[in-house]
């Protein structure tokens, strides 16, 4: 596995005065994970070009291993950039190993769908983590399979890893599960569904209101591709027709991480630009491109192709009232570009922040009035009136990736108000998906920041 630049135990930015560059992206984490757990579960091999290397794709990894999948690594040469290729051989929906204790960090994209498929494969399986995985939801899962006849126990807190997974008798052909608290519930479901799905349909009703829905068009997108077809009832139900299965797709490429290009095209939305981000563009198939527009509304000029987006300061930015129930993850950064803003900015129907890598609405609040911004935080909402000067202020990352690197931009000197020294604490945090985040941001900002 590749190993990636330790930082201090924290990073002193200095104040940024333009950004112009390109920065090639990460691979997806969303897609990274989904694609590795689909080879694994497929029929033949498959190579994953540009696959992320992070935290959270390593336990992924790990895990598949401890299951007796077998997967190697190598770099090759495409015509002039270096890629990673990782090739994973396919188990056809039949696991090496029936018994294994799988340590799954902080890792959503991995522990929710591997839950599913082990509780329909059966065995003796444990899933834990670390100490926040063990304070993130998974009851309404568990619940939906156990509904069906898996056997799932909680070693610990009911409602949340760890887990004991068992031999079930499951039964499955219309289950439910409630929509409004991850995404990742019904995700795993449906990427579990083809595994239950061999002699009559499965089909996953959704319950309330169903959040994120972008994550769940990822899913559908890959399942497609790994030869899997699934009926739609609008976003209220789900069905997977009998008799499919996973079948390698032979190659398949990893776009960039969208909610990573988000920081850097906030970043040319600010402070002149342009900075353009490639790996992902208008034929990407994850919603936070989405996070364009919004930067949009605010003011910036966006430009795109077919796997790049370019953005650029048009003077300061414009105040914004939105709803980011779709676009969640990236949603975060507009929090930070508010504090550019000409006016008090308002994010609405972000709920999910706080069953997070924390809650993001508290951690989001609490930094941000370091900052002098005036907040008001809600039960699903944000309001940011920004300071007249931004403060210099030592960051708190809570363990959170999209924390450190959000608040790197609060040093970059806006049209509308300067940014200052900013320190942040634990940036080693940004390891789970962007290990090389603070050298791409100096890059972007032709400087040694730190």
């Amino acid at each position: 596995m590749t190993q990636h630049k330790h930082y201090p135990h924290h990073i002193d930015l200095k104040p940024v005065m333009h950004v112009e560059g390109v920065v090639r992206l990460p691979g997806s984490k969303s897609i990274s994970n989904r694609v590795l757990l689909l080879a694994a579960l497929a029929e033949g091999d498959t190579e994953i070009v540009d696959l992320l290397a992070s935290d959270d794709t390593f336990v992924m990894l790990g895990a598949l291993t401890a299951l007796g999948v077998h997967w190697t690594q190598e770099e090759q040469k495409h015509p002039e950039t270096l890629h990673q290729v990782h090739h994973v051989r396919g188990c056809g929906g039949v696991l090496p190993k029936h018994s294994a204790d799988l340590f799954m960090g902080n890792a959503g994209t991995a522990i929710r769908p591997l839950t599913a498929a082990l509780a329909v494969i059966g065995g003796d399986y444990t899933l834990h983590g670390v100490a926040r995985m063990h304070e993130r939801p998974i009851g309404d899962l568990v619940e939906a399979l156990n509904g069906v006849g898996a056997q799932i126990e909680y070693t610990g807190n009911q409602g949340f890893p760890p887990l004991r997974i068992r031999r079930g008798h499951l039964h499955a052909q219309r289950m439910s599960v409630a929509g409004n608290v991850s995404s990742q519930f019904l995700t795993a479901l449906l990427m579990a569904a083809p595994l239950m799905a061999r002699e009559h349909s499965v089909s996953i009703d959704v319950v309330g209101e169903l959040i994120s829905k972008p994550y769940i068009e990822i899913t559908l997108n890959l399942m497609r591709r790994f030869g899997v077809v699934v009926e739609q009832d609008g976003w209220r139900s789900f069905t997977v027709p009998a008799g499919q299965k996973y079948l390698s797709p032979g190659r398949i490429h990893v776009e960039g991480d969208a909610s990573s290009a988000s920081y850097f095209l906030a970043a040319g939305a600010i402070a002149g630009g342009p900075v353009r981000v490639e790996g992902v563009g208008r034929d990407s198939i994850q919603g936070d491109v989405r996070f364009v527009a919004a930067l949009e509304q605010m003011g910036a000029s966006i430009t795109m192709g077919d796997t790049w987006i370019e953005a650029r300061s048009n003077g300061p930015l414009k105040a914004i009232d939105a709803d980011f129930n779709h676009i969640p993850d990236a949603a975060m950064t507009i929090a930070i570009a508010a504090l550019y803003a000409d006016g008090t900015s308002t994010l609405r129907n972000i709920a999910s922040w706080r069953v997070k890598e924390t809650d993001r609405i508290a951690a989001m609040a609490c930094e941000l009035r370091k900052l002098g911004a005036e907040v008001e935080e809600g039960a699903d909402y944000l309001r940011v009136t920004p300071p007249a000067v931004i403060g210099s202020a030592a960051i708190d990352t809570y363990d959170d990736h999209r924390m450190a690197m959000c608040f790197s931009l609060a040093s970059l000197d806006g049209a509308a108000r300067r940014g200052n020294a900013i320190r942040i604490n634990d940036p080693q945090c940004v390891a789970k998906t962007f290990p090389d985040y603070f050298a791409a941001f100096a890059g972007i900002a032709r400087a040694d920041l730190f």
